[in-house]
């Protein structure tokens, strides 16, 4: 490889730059099914369906059979190659004068041939292969941990979206009564209209919310059915039981950089990449050396079927050839450099997939200390707008205050507890997603 190219020497960090509170000890051997720390039956059975069912699981499961058999048919190449038949052939002579003479004559052959690996280009492309099938087989375990994750975020957003509803409708239930209130008062005289239409319009303004709830529900439960390989509407009764947005755990190991980059599927396949491709310029440059042939036959022939275990009817030739290339207009030059340059961007790919894993950890860090500070927040903040808005209606029943004080409240309220939701949903996201930064999510089982 042209060392020009060749990428510059990357260094891995001892230790996470926001690790925070999170220890730094090893990270549990459980990370295959991280997905239990949620301790979500729903979520339990939802992935472990997924992971049986989905066709991303089966077509990465078909991709290694097919590098498993492509790699057999490359090792088999090391071996002599061997072949034979059998035949009769009959024959009629004219005679002079006039007379015909027939026969039939026998033979059987058994032909060999092989090419001695002298330079290891066979043995190269062995080494490719199987490098393959390592990364066909990472690749399924980086189909294991996406899936997992990706089921785990839209199972969130789900039961997200279900907790916002039961907000929104228990807040049109006090918009309901604070409508009728204010009716009343306009009917008794003690406002006029305009409270009235007001607090109608505030109503009608949180009804109109709740259709699009219920259609990102909906739409939710079926794309869960589709990453669990179902048809829509499959799953709707194991998703009814409405369990709240999962918790993540207390505690998390997270270990060091190398452990995670040891772990992650993503960096294990580009590695295996790396392997191949410097495995094919292998064998790419023995092209250019002699390559041995060797082969040989084995025959009979006879006129009679009885005679072929007869030795005197065996004839047999061994031929041995050395062959060189001397002229064939770069051909083999050129396949020499595109295997380099192939093996380039495998080893940049590798850098790459590095880098990613790294800075993946690093934001699933920071988000997860982000979300928990703002939770602890937001929660304060909620219950003091419950308060506040509880006060405001009594205020409000006992003449005290207008309509407007209200519908402020009442909207400060319903922001707030939306925002709630949204961080603890951000929180538990951001979990999932460390989780699969960690490389968790698939085991050398599955």
């Amino acid at each position: 490889m042209d060392s020009g190219t060749a990428s510059k020497p990357m260094t891995v960090p001892p230790a996470w730059k926001n690790a925070g509170d999170f220890p730094v000890a090893s990270p549990s051997r459980d990370l295959s099914r991280w997905w239990g720390k949620f301790e979500d039956p729903a979520l339990n059975r939802l992935i472990s369906s997924a992971l049986q069912d989905n066709p991303d699981i089966s077509a990465a499961t078909a991709r290694i059979r097919e590098s498993r058999a492509r790699r057999d048919a490359e090792f088999a190449g090391l071996f002599p190659t061997l072949g034979g038949g059998v035949s009769t052939n009959s024959r009629s002579i004219d005679t002079d004068p006039g007379g015909r003479v027939s026969g039939t004559s026998y033979s059987a052959n058994l032909d060999a041939s092989w090419e001695a690996d002298l330079f290891g280009r066979r043995r190269s492309a062995v080494q490719a292969a199987a490098a393959n099938v390592g990364a066909a087989e990472e690749n399924l375990n980086s189909v294991h941990a996406a899936l997992a994750a990706e089921i785990a975020s839209t199972y969130t957003a789900l039961r997200a979206n279900e907790a916002r509803l039961v907000v929104l409708r228990q807040n049109v239930t006090t918009r309901e009564q604070t409508a009728q209130l204010a009716t009343w008062r306009q009917q008794s005289g003690e406002t006029d209209m305009l409270e009235s239409t007001q607090a109608r319009s505030s109503l009608e303004s949180a009804r109109a919310a709740i259709p699009s709830l219920e259609q990102a529900i909906a739409q939710g439960r079926n794309q869960l059915a589709l990453l669990a390989g179902r048809e829509p509407g499959a799953l709707d009764p194991l998703l009814s039981g409405g369990n709240g947005i999962p918790s993540p755990p207390d505690r998390l190991a997270i270990g060091i950089p190398a452990d995670v980059l040891r772990q992650r599927p993503d960096v294990r396949v580009a590695g295996y990449q790396v392997l191949a491709a410097a495995a094919n310029t292998r064998a790419a440059d023995a092209a250019r050396y002699p390559s041995l042939n060797l082969s040989g036959s084995l025959g009979l022939n006879t006129v009679r079927a009885r005679d072929f275990l007869n030795p005197e009817t065996a004839a047999a030739n061994l031929l041995t050839s050395l062959t060189s290339p001397i002229f064939d207009a770069g051909r083999i030059r050129a396949g020499i450099g595109a295997a380099s340059a192939i093996e380039q961007q495998a080893i940049d790919n590798y850098r790459s997939t590095v880098l990613t894993a790294l800075a993946e950890t690093e934001n699933a860090l920071i988000a997860c200390r982000r979300s928990a500070e703002r939770l602890a927040t937001l929660e304060k903040a909620t219950r003091l707008a419950r308060e506040s808005d509880a006060l405001a209606r009594q205020r409000y029943e006992a003449g005290e205050i207008d309509f407007l004080e209200v519908l402020d409240s009442q909207r400060t309220l319903l922001s707030l507890e939306d925002s709630l939701l949204g961080t603890r949903t951000d929180r538990t996201t951001a979990y999932i997603r460390l989780y699969q930064a960690l490389g968790g999510g698939w085991s050398s089982s599955s």
